[in-house]
Order: structure tokens, then C-alpha cells, then sequence
């Protein structure tokens, strides 16, 4: 089976100032997302707080992602918990939601113990039983958990395990991967800051939160690449390079959501404890948005 291409965005799960899921916010993204040129979205990724999600919320922002995703859009649903029951019933219950794809971050809570024969056991086991292809999900910087080239090369001979999204930035890393890696097991780019040397190494595209903020000037850069345009694809990435590190290690969820809503996304705001960016943060993403080329609507 082959594992998916393209460019896709951690979609963002809007909350109003109660805390509480905006459906009809998350609904209007999903729509407006899904009439870019990305190849699809990412529901329960990192940039959609999983973390602070319940179960239910998470099988509802699925089911509402599925009914607003224009078709041809694929839908991959982050499905990974401590446990491999507990990550195989959520699986399934996406998968019957209408998620294509499994999303599948490590387990971390006992880091200690999640050496190679876990984790290799743990998504082996995961892929044996689930309903709809699986990606390994690598976030070592949120999770304390790297997966190493050497098992994610183990994993990929399994018939139901497609790729790895790969958060960690470690080129030499996904080199590795890229290298022995079966052919049509697809290797992402986890962070914006990365997707053109991945993509110059034999990647299949990205999966990355600036693609919430600017998701048809990600999807050029990787355009260009495939078309020959090295040089034009290396000057927009080098462009997009401060924007990536506003959306994500400098600002957070709190600074993606802000750019999000600056560009014209009802993103809403971060589930607390996040807090959402303020005055000074949204003046200089403002700045680097405008920089950027990008129409900024909204700035209040």
C-alpha cells in the first residue's frame, strides 16, 4: 500500500473564550482549508491539541472534518494514546468517522520504558488490527521519544505502515529513513523550517503547522521543487523560515492561531492552560506575515 503525498496541514480546533469546542468555527477552517491545494488535513495532530481533547470531541472533530472535506482531500486522524487498546478503539472509531489515515504519535508518559521492542511491538501490534493505514508519528521534542531510523525501517516492511511524520529535525535522520525505506513508504517533513531538504532527499511532502497560516505557499514550494524550480523553491523556503519559528517555537499554539486568524481562518482561541498570543506578539507576526507577501485581514 502505498503511503500519501502531498502537503497537509495539523488542522487547528478552535475554542471560544468558555473553553469549550467551536464546531461551526472548526467546521468554516476544515471548508476553507479543503479549497486550498493542499492534499488534506490532519485532525487530533499537535497543532490541534489533542492532548486536551476528550474522547468524544475527538471522534466529533473527525466526523466533522469528513462531512465538510471536499473529496479527493485525504483525512488523516491523530488516533495515538498510552496505551495500544486505548490507541487501537480510537483508531477504529475514526477510521468509521471517516478518517483515510492513522496518525500515530509515541507513547511518552513512561519514556523510560519505551525502548525499541516497545515501540516496535506497540505499532506492530497497532497496524495488525487497524482498520486504515497507520503513520508513525515522531514529536521527540513534545514526547521525550525518538523513534530511530533503524526501527521506523523495521516498521515500514509492515504491510499496513505507510510513512512517518518526522517533528524531530534531524536531517541525518530522515536521510536515513528515506534511504532504506521500501518504495511508496512516505516520509513527511514534520516542521515547515525543514520541507525542502526533506523533499530534495526523496520526501513525500509535509505535514506542518505554517501550512495552517499559508497552506498554498507550502504546497509552491513543494510544486516548484517537483517541477525543477530548484532555485525558486529554495528562496521561498529560506523566506518562509521566520514564519515557521513564530507559529511554532517561539509563539506556540497561542501564535499559530493568531496568524491563523490574521490571514482570515477562525481559528479561535487555545484551550487553557495555553494562552493566546498577546498585543506585542500579534504586532510582530503581523510584521512577518505582511514581510512574507501575505494579505493580513485582521490584526485586532
Amino acid at each position: 500500500m502505498e503511503g500519501p503525498r502531498g502537503i497537509f496541514a495539523p488542522v487547528a480546533t478552535p475554542f471560544d473564550a468558555a473553553g469549550t469546542v467551536d464546531w461551526g468555527a472548526f467546521a468554516q477552517i476544515v471548508r476553507s482549508m479543503g479549497g486550498t491545494r493542499l492534499a488534506g488535513l490532519v485532525v487530533l495532530g499537535s497543532n490541534g491539541e489533542f492532548a486536551m481533547l476528550s474522547r468524544e470531541e475527538k471522534v466529533g472533530l473527525v466526523a466533522a472534518a469528513g462531512e465538510n472535506l471536499p473529496s479527493g482531500k485525504l483525512l488523516v486522524a491523530g488516533t495515538g494514546c498510552e496505551s495500544l487498546s486505548e490507541t487501537s478503539e480510537l483508531t477504529k472509531r475514526c477510521a468509521d468517522a471517516g478518517a483515510g489515515a492513522a496518525l500515530v504519535v509515541t507513547p511518552h508518559y513512561y519514556k523510560r520504558d519505551m525502548n525499541e521492542a516497545a515501540l516496535e511491538r506497540f505499532y506492530a501490534s497497532l497496524a495488525d488490527s487497524a482498520p486504515i493505514p497507520v503513520m508513525l508519528y515522531n514529536m521527540p521534542g513534545n514526547t521525550g521519544v525518538n523513534i530511530p531510523s533503524s526501527l521506523t525501517l523495521r516498521l515500514a516492511t509492515h504491510p499496513n505502515i505507510v510513512g512517518i511524520k518526522d517533528s524531530g529535525g534531524n536531517i541525518v535522520q530522515i536521510s536515513e529513513t528515506i534511504a532504506g525505506a521500501p518504495e511508496g513508504f512516505s516520509v513527511f517533513a514534520g516542521s515547515g523550517s525543514y520541507l525542502l531538504p526533506v523533499l530534495a532527499m526523496g520526501g513525500a511532502g509535509g505535514t506542518m503547522a505554517v501550512a495552517n497560516v499559508a497552506p498554498d505557499y507550502c504546497v509552491e514550494i513543494m510544486e516548484r521543487f517537483e517541477a525543477g524550480d530548484l532555485e525558486g523553491a529554495r528562496r521561498m523556503q529560506l523566506a518562509l523560515l521566520p514564519l515557521n519559528a513564530a507559529v511554532t517555537s517561539r509563539f506556540g499554539i497561542g501564535g499559530m492561531k493568531a496568524a491563523m486568524e490574521m490571514v482570515g481562518f477562525r481559528a479561535g482561541l487555545p484551550r487553557p492552560p495555553i494562552l493566546p498570543a498577546g498585543a506585542e506578539t500579534r504586532r510582530e507576526i503581523a510584521g512577518i506575515l505582511a514581510k512574507l507577501g501575505l494579505d493580513v485581514k485582521n490584526t485586532a
